[in-house]
């Protein structure tokens, strides 16, 4: 009889190391032992799972909807074997968990000391970038992700709120002025943040509605933390995550907060996952953790109004 759990076990390791030779490292077998295993399931399943070249392995449609489903069937056989014996209920295992480079070092490293002596046998693997994980291609259990999510397929729970907010620094409004309504901004340098879903345009919330601002400055950047340093060099007037400021330069007066009358639509931060059930214990106790965290933020849990 075809052992279908250990075959997914291997195909699931392959799929996030992307290597046979690193399976068989962490199963200590051969890589011939590996290929043979995936054979094994591909003829089991009557599929192709992976397209093998001399550089790279890359999952076929079938091999992506197995990976997804054999995840679910093995955190659900995590599940039960956690909730009973010795180890019930306990979290423990390599958590895959992913965000935004800035954003993790500035809320999410800093929170994981906590976190590792809460959940001791809780073993973090920390996946940052610019630019969103793909959790099914990746192997990522939890990603925390600001503003809305649109990938279908995913469940996202919020566990926190921020906004954008304009901010210069007072010399650039001594020699530029300062303006009072959004549509002043057309007057101005602004720090242009490409990777903003709404382009060159600054969206506002307004007792008359909701608007929109094309600006326009000299300097454009690709991340976050570029708009907050150019905006400090005087460079210009910047549209920064309220989640951004951690150094004090609003309260020591480094920073002005302009347009308060004008504010950015709030955005959720959520905790993004694959599996819409049978939860494993260390995903669960990870956004509930980050969730009671971030509620003791005012940069990250913003009240609604």
């Amino acid at each position: 009889m075809t052992d279908v759990v250990a075959l997914f076990r291997t195909f699931t390791r392959v799929v996030e190391t992307g290597s046979f030779s690193a399976v068989a490292r962490d199963l200590s077998t051969s890589q011939p032992t590996v290929s043979r295993q995936i054979a094994q399931l591909e003829d089991h399943l009557g599929t192709v799972l992976f397209l093998r070249t001399t550089r790279a392995l890359t999952l076929t449609d079938d091999g992506r909807v197995l990976y997804e489903q054999a995840r679910r069937t093995l955190e659900a056989l995590a599940e039960a074997e956690g909730s009973v014996g010795r180890r019930r209920g306990k979290p423990s295992g390599r958590l895959r968990l992913a965000c935004a480079g800035v954003f993790g070092r500035l809320h999410v490293i800093l929170r994981l000391p906590r976190f590792r002596a809460r959940y001791p046998d809780v073993e973090i693997a920390l996946v940052m970038g610019d630019g969103y994980a793909d959790l099914v291609e990746e192997g990522i259990d939890l990603a925390i992700r600001v503003g809305t999510p649109s990938e279908s397929g995913l469940v996202a729970r919020r566990i926190g709120t921020t906004r954008r907010v304009v901010v210069a620094t007072p010399a650039y409004l001594d020699a530029r002025g300062r303006p009072e309504t959004p549509a002043d901004l057309a007057g101005h340098d602004c720090v242009v943040y490409d990777r903003l879903l709404t382009g060159a345009t600054w969206p506002f919330v307004t007792p008359a509605g909701p608007i929109s601002v094309p600006v326009e400055g000299p300097i454009h950047v690709n991340n976050t933390e570029a708009v907050r340093a150019a905006v400090l060099e005087g460079l210009g007037i910047g549209y920064v995550p309220s989640w951004h400021f951690v150094e004090g330069e609003l309260e020591d007066g480094r920073l002005t907060v302009l347009l308060r009358d004008f504010e950015a639509p709030q955005q959720p931060i959520s905790a993004v996952y694959p599996s819409r059930r049978h939860l494993a214990p260390k995903v669960r106790c990870a956004i509930d953790y980050f969730a009671a965290e971030f509620a003791l933020d005012p940069r990250l849990s913003i009240a609604a109004g």
